[in-house]
């Protein structure tokens, strides 16, 4: 996969910028909705799945690509857990600019803990 990559790329930057793009989509589809009171169930449904599908689109290449199977530099846990600190950070913009949100100050200390772990599944990782 990061043969094609030039050198100054860090052959985890595709991986984990289509992750943020598709959780982008994700997090619209899943919450944005919340916010429009006067959507039926139904309206709600079918705008998320629309956003939801562009995610897909960018999730499978992001996964695929970054699999050590595939020349990437990430095991599948290690994709997961990428996968989630990438959601977090994601949906914390979301839940502050869009939805006007803030999260509160133990919703940060588990953020961290999150974070933490992708630190510690990262260890020893070959790449």
């Amino acid at each position: 996969m990061t043969a094609w990559l030039p050198g100054w790329v860090p052959n985890w930057l595709p991986t984990v910028a289509l992750l943020v793009a598709s959780n982008s989509f994700m997090t619209f589809a899943w919450y944005y909705h919340v916010k429009q009171k006067t959507w039926p169930l139904v309206t709600a449904i079918l705008v998320s799945w629309l956003i939801a599908l562009p995610e897909y689109v960018l999730a499978v290449p992001a996964n695929r690509f970054g699999h050590e199977s595939r020349g990437g530099p990430f095991s599948l846990s290690q994709l997961k857990v990428v996968q989630e600190a990438v959601t977090l950070i994601v949906f914390a913009a979301f839940a502050i600019l869009i939805a006007k949100e803030k999260p509160r100050w133990n919703e940060y200390v588990a953020f961290l803990l999150i974070f933490a772990a992708v630190a510690v599944a990262m260890m020893g990782r070959k790449n």
